[in-house]
């Protein structure tokens, strides 16, 4: 990983996961974290041990984690927001601030993973194509080739 904001996304991946094991033990005690529940805690507890492995597999800049972690997210956050905000707004009812808070906690894990998942694929884009300013006037500049082969052929020695 050679881009910081590769590197700024596992952290924020390794403090959201920490912030939900946090949620999740609350929720084991049948308390709240200062408004923010567990949804399905069977799930929460699966999807934490699957991001343990996502974020091993982002570090190596594996696809396949960003698109672990992406479904696992989308379907985890994506059904909440889908299931409560969504209802909440189509039949015109106020949102309450626990409804609210945790649909802004779930919109910042989506985003997250929307975020790895397209720098995975940006990183694969730039790892196909390099560019280095250094070499590539060289390699690149069909100009220089056309001259450096229009001199070699006037250049005729014998050897005797």
């Amino acid at each position: 990983m050679k881009s910081l904001s590769s590197w700024l996304l596992v952290m924020f991946m390794a403090i959201f996961w920490i912030f939900r094991i946090v949620v999740a033990f609350q929720a084991q005690y049948e308390q709240d974290f200062g408004g923010f529940i567990a949804f399905n805690m069977t799930i929460e507890v699966i999807l934490l041990f699957v991001v343990i492995l996502c974020m091993a597999l982002v570090l190596r800049r594996n696809i396949i984690g960003g698109i672990i972690y992406l479904i696992g997210y989308g379907y985890y956050f994506g059904g909440y927001l889908l299931t409560n905000v969504l209802s909440v707004l189509i039949s015109g009812e106020n949102l309450n601030f626990d409804i609210l808070q945790n649909a802004m906690v779930s919109a910042v894990g989506l985003l997250i993973a929307f975020c790895v998942f397209f720098d995975l694929i940006i990183a694969r884009v730039r790892r196909k194509d390099p560019k280095d300013k250094k070499t590539d006037w060289y390699f690149q500049n069909d100009k220089y080739d056309r001259k450096y082969d229009e001199r070699a052929d006037k250049n005729e020695y014998r050897n005797y």
